[in-house]
């Protein structure tokens, strides 16, 4: 088949399969255009999960007829200036947005300049439809109808309207979190689900995302080297099944970047448990000529100069915002639930249906005294003794921040008093964060220890996989992984970190040099380690079960308020619990 020059409306339906994929994608375009023309405020209505309408009102500066029909032509914009491709500050540039939506949907644009009247134009499905004059205040006003009506091929792949309605409340939300000094609504069949007002960006991230951020959050504001990291994330105990509030943002603009949300995972790493996901909206600002945003059409993806940098800046400033907050708990924030405890009603109906005489009788010596006799009938209220254990309370209460070990619980949780309430402590859990952290401190003190093989092993490998592995020798021999170059296509493995004990070097190797590709850094190594040593962790401490002397759980509340991120275990969770006095007084009815 011989070369030939498709047809204008080809071009913009194949331009149109990069910027619109859906409803939302045609949204994004929209409200960012919207926000590029200094729009204060945005409106966006949806119908059918926007199948059916996709409209965008906006307060900025509006268009003059001229204007609108040459926003329907290719490449036509009003953000480039100049030459500056790679200093765009605007949201996009693309001249193919209006011309790509029109030409797979009916399309109507209003707009009104200051001092002018409104003007319309519509176009169907990439030919014209009509212009006229139209009444509206001051700015624009876009209506997406009928999406891919006349392409069916690209319309029964669309998923459910309730599928595109999230989708479309997600481009929403990152682009309000992006833009909190805008006002936006959001309206669907009729019913409004956001209005926010310009407000400031922790507030603005409250809103969007939970507004138990509040008590559960921690601040981010981190800079390095001209690059700086603001926003919000979660503690690791308040943390989801999935990764879908997750917002990140480069120089304000939303984005979906591999480099980053591994950045926010590393972060977290033996802070949380795998399968379970932080909250976070970060927003990075680093200068325009160390960042390429045009890599993908539709500017969701970004290229650094320095991916390595930017990774370890993120790591670093997250980390150091978590360690500051280590010892913070999701768990001894939450007021005690009365339905959890049991009262002398629950006890008394227990009686009624169907406790036998002997514990009936035994209600008035239960209370009546203190008498051996009257203990030993109280006890018969249970079916087994009650498994608290008790000493006497002879040490003062002072200004420990987890207070004085006062007893233990099932030989499993640690009571003590504090000078604001009463705290409970998971003996295992926290013990188990204690003898991590210890190894952590002893690794990165020195060299990990390492296991040197009987008979070195040949691994072979891509040439380029080679000089990956090789340019991280001395970092990999840091963590006990010794190894080194022989001839061109393999690698000779002579020790590996004592901590993995047997194990496939061919595989180890190969993971480490993709990761070392990707980001610049024996990553997969080190998370290896993490996780044996978390492992280790878990079989060395204390036991659930086992009883400690007041002397035992004093040391260990004293080293839990001196160890980083003693507030959550290996795994992700609270290893301690505080009952404010007034959350006791409650229970009681004293307030």
């Amino acid at each position: 088949m011989s070369i030939r020059r498709l047809p204008p409306e080809l071009i913009n339906r194949i331009a149109a399969g990069e910027v619109v994929e859906r409803p939302a994608s045609a949204l994004k375009e929209l409200i960012e255009n919207a926000l590029d023309a200094g729009a204060t405020n945005v409106a966006v209505r949806l119908s059918c999960g926007g199948l059916d309408l996709v409209e965008v009102s906006d307060d900025g500066c509006g268009m003059a007829p001229d204007d609108m029909r040459l926003a329907f032509e290719r490449h036509a914009t009003s953000k480039l200036p100049d030459e500056g491709i790679d200093r765009v500050t605007s949201f996009g540039f693309r001249g193919e947005a209006l011309p790509s939506i029109a030409s797979v949907a009916l399309l109507t644009l209003e707009s009104r300049m200051p001092g002018h009247d409104g003007w319309r134009i519509t176009v169907d499905h990439g030919v014209a439809a009509g212009e006229g004059p139209a009444a509206l205040s001051v700015g624009s006003r876009v209506r997406v109808e009928e999406l891919f009506a006349k392409v069916p091929a690209r319309r029964k792949f669309l998923r459910s309207p309730r599928s595109e309605y999230a989708a479309c409340l997600d481009s929403v939300k990152r682009l309000a979190m992006a833009r909190c000094d805008v006002g936006f609504t959001l309206e669907h069949d009729g019913r409004r689900i956001l209005s926010l007002q310009p407000q400031g960006a922790p507030a603005r991230v409250a809103a969007l995302l939970s507004h138990e951020l509040d008590r559960h959050g921690i601040g981010i504001d981190f800079d390095r080297e001209g690059m700086r990291l603001t926003g919000v994330i979660s503690l690791p105990t308040f943390n989801r099944g999935m990764a879908d509030q997750q917002f990140l943002f480069v120089n304000d603009r939303p984005v979906k970047d591999r480099l980053l949300v591994g950045s926010l995972r590393a972060a977290y790493r033996d802070l949380i448990a795998r399968d379970r996901h932080p909250i976070a909206a970060l927003f990075l600002s680093v200068p325009l000529e160390d960042v390429d945003v045009n890599v993908h059409p539709a500017k969701t993806e970004v290229r650094f100069r320095d991916p390595q940098g930017v990774r370890g800046m993120i790591v670093g400033g997250l980390r150091h915002a978590l360690d500051a907050e280590s010892q913070r708990s999701v768990g001894h924030e939450q007021a005690a639930a009365a339905v959890n405890w049991t009262t002398s009603d629950d006890l008394n109906r227990h009686s009624r249906e169907g406790g036998n005489p002997a514990r009936q009788e035994s209600w008035a010596p239960a209370f009546a005294g203190v008498t051996n006799s009257g203990v030993a009938e109280s006890l018969r209220l249970f079916d087994h003794a009650p498994a608290g254990r008790a000493e006497e309370a002879l040490d003062p209460v002072v200004d420990y921040p987890l207070g004085v070990a006062r007893g233990q619980v099932a030989a499993t949780y640690i009571v003590a008093e504090a000078e604001d309430g009463l705290v409970i402590v998971d003996q295992h859990a926290a013990h188990e964060r204690l003898v991590l952290e210890r190894m952590r401190s002893a690794r990165e003190g020195g060299r990990s220890a390492s296991q040197a093989l009987l008979v070195p092993e040949m691994v072979e490998l891509d040439e380029v996989d080679c000089d990956h592995l090789e340019g991280a020798i001395a970092e990999l021999g840091g963590l006990g992984l010794e190894i080194e170059r022989f001839g061109e296509s393999a690698m000779m493995v002579r020790a590996v970190p004592a901590a993995l004990g047997k194990t496939d070097s061919a595989s180890l190797l190969a993971d480490l040099a993709a990761e070392i590709a990707e980001l610049g850094g024996a990553i997969g190594l080190r998370d290896r380690l993490d996780l044996v040593q978390a492992t280790i962790a878990c079989h060395g401490s204390v036991r659930a079960g086992r009883v400690m002397s007041v002397a035992e759980m004093n040391a260990l509340l004293r080293e839990m308020e001196v160890t980083p991120r003693s507030g959550q275990c290996n795994h992700g969770r609270p290893t301690w619990v505080k009952l404010a006095h007034n959350d006791i007084e409650k229970l009681f009815g004293r307030r």
